[in-house]
């Protein structure tokens, strides 16, 4: 016995080798978005998500929402109905839903320059995307440290070459290394340069999203932009209920350009909400609903998807805490409110405290990973490399989630019911007290039969010892050398490549390097 496991294992380590060569080797595989065939889960019942309606209506009347240093803002409400006393906006009850449910689309396409790589953002549809804003990174390497635009091509890179990311997200990492006012346009260059899935642009600043627009206009042409989004970007409320100057300005150019903005509070627990569920949800509610109603009054039909981060926090040192149920909770209740609202619902990831590819990591990562699927989230960010409450982007942990990521897309297909899948052929030929595996129906599907994992290891102890006795983070360490070793870039015409650098050219030469 021990003899036929060992040879079993020689041959699932020459599969996985095969498999590890084509997937670095070869172009990625196209899947654009994941429609789900498994319905979603609710916690919460119709009467309860009504309680919490209700309350964040009251807390638009009554609290109201601070939109600072902002003075057009103030305008579009007053005129819109609501009432303005200096910067706080008290929206009445009903208004802000309105404005959304008029004119918010229920679901978009997120053009990519590869047509084939296009995501459909909303309804049954999923789409996964990396992990956004680390200014640091992490390897088994070089261990902890300052994210450089190097870093940052890296990781559009492995996104890219990862079939289970169909977004190439934003910001990756923070690259450190360049001037604070300049690094957008090397970032959103990456994007388009080094990668041809869709993308997020920049909202640092006004002037940073009118670049990003600019650079998208280059690649797809004025008319194409106008009628169609290209760009997905994610705008942070200030929580509690408030909305600065920064996050309203890259809002209003990205609306004004038909472009679509992730509406998100970005909410910890105990220091930026209540404590309790309820509560969390319903000013969570709120503050995205004020934000996304803000996009209709800037122009109406600007497509917007209801966003939301939350997480707890420990109540003896203060530090945000993942992976924990109360935030999971939050989730699927955000997730159920944002259906009846009838927009598309942006949360999740592979969310964890922990500073290594570790334990902790995994299973904190899992449990919101595995939440946020099962709550419907349309446009699921964070999902890979996210270390360190997200101060961090692992090398290794990119790896260990973009197979998760794969694994979820399997699950979200559902369940084969078609002749093969019921499988009674196999189940006649073989009869009782047989086994499957020379049978004609294993034979035809052992490729696709079973997900395969490019970084977990099933082998036998001693092959698995004779090869090293890596553990994941050490496999996945190797993987994603590989990978970029075998990295190809997509085709980009070379007049709009050179168009692109000129206006990055001209655009850094036109202002000093700032540091802040």
């Amino acid at each position: 016995m021990a003899s036929e496991r060992r040879g079993r294992g020689r041959a699932r380590g020459g599969g996985r080798e095969a498999r590890r060569a084509a997937r670095t080797g070869a172009r990625p595989d196209i899947v654009p978005y994941v429609t789900r065939r498994v319905p979603v889960y609710d916690v919460m019942s119709a009467e309860g998500l009504e309680l919490i309606e209700h309350n964040a209506e009251t807390i638009l009347e009554e609290v109201g929402v601070e939109f600072r240093d902002d003075s057009e803002a103030l305008v579009l409400w007053r005129d819109a109905g609501a009432e303005v006393d200096g910067e706080r906006v008290r929206i009445p009850r009903g208004l802000a839903r309105k404005l959304v449910t008029d004119s918010a689309p229920a679901e978009f396409v997120q053009h990519a320059r590869n047509p084939q790589r296009s995501a459909r953002i909303g309804g049954p549809h999923m789409v996964f995307a990396p992990a956004y804003g680390p200014p640091f990174v992490r390897s088994l390497d070089e261990g902890r440290r300052y994210a450089t635009i190097e870093d940052f091509r890296n990781f559009v890179k492995l996104t890219y070459l990862s079939p289970g990311l169909h977004h190439a997200g934003g910001t990756l990492c923070e690259p450190v290394d360049l001037p604070v006012n300049k690094r957008h346009l090397d970032m959103v260059y990456s994007h388009l340069r080094y990668s041809d899935k869709p993308f997020m642009g920049s909202v640092t600043a006004p002037e940073r999203a009118e670049d990003t627009v600019s650079m998208a206009r280059i690649v797809f042409g004025d008319a194409f932009v106008d009628a169609n989004p290209v760009v997905t970007s994610l705008i942070n409320a200030n929580s509690p209920l408030v909305w600065d100057a920064t996050m309203l300005g890259a809002l209003k150019v990205y609306a004004r350009n038909n472009q679509a903005t992730v509406v998100s509070p970005f909410c910890i627990a105990g220091a930026m909400s209540p404590v309790t569920i309820a509560a969390t949800c319903a000013q969570l509610f709120a503050e995205a609903l004020s934000g996304m109603a803000f996009a209709q009054l800037v122009r109406p039909g600007a497509p917007v998807i209801f966003g939301t981060f939350s997480s707890s926090m420990s109540m003896q040192s203060g530090a945000p805490t993942f992976g924990t149920p109360e935030p999971q909770l939050v989730l699927n209740v955000i997730g159920s409110l944002a259906r009846r609202l009838g927009v598309p619902f942006r949360s999740g990831g592979g969310l964890c405290a922990s500073k290594l590819p570790d334990a902790q990591a995994a299973f904190e990562a899992a449990n919101t990973l595995q939440h946020a699927m099962l709550a419907g989230v349309n446009f699921m960010l964070h999902v890979a490399g996210w270390l360190e409450g997200g101060l961090a982007m692992g090398y290794e942990k990119f790896v260990m989630d973009a197979d998760q990521a794969q694994m979820m897309q399997v699950f979200l297909g559902g369940i084969d019911l078609s002749e093969n899948g019921q499988g009674l052929d196999a189940i006649r030929e073989v009869g009782p007290g047989s086994h499957f595996l020379g049978s004609a129906h294993t034979r035809a599907n052992f490729e696709a039969a079973f997900y395969r994992s490019p970084v977990a290891d099933n082998n036998s102890f001693e092959q698995w010892e004779s090869e090293g006795g890596l553990d994941c983070a050490a496999r996945a360490n190797r993987l994603w050398k590989e990978m970029l070793a075998g990295y190809e870039a997509p085709p980009l015409d070379e007049g709009l490549d050179e168009a692109l650098r000129a206006f990055i050219a001209e655009r850094k030469a036109s202002q000093p390097d700032m540091s802040y």
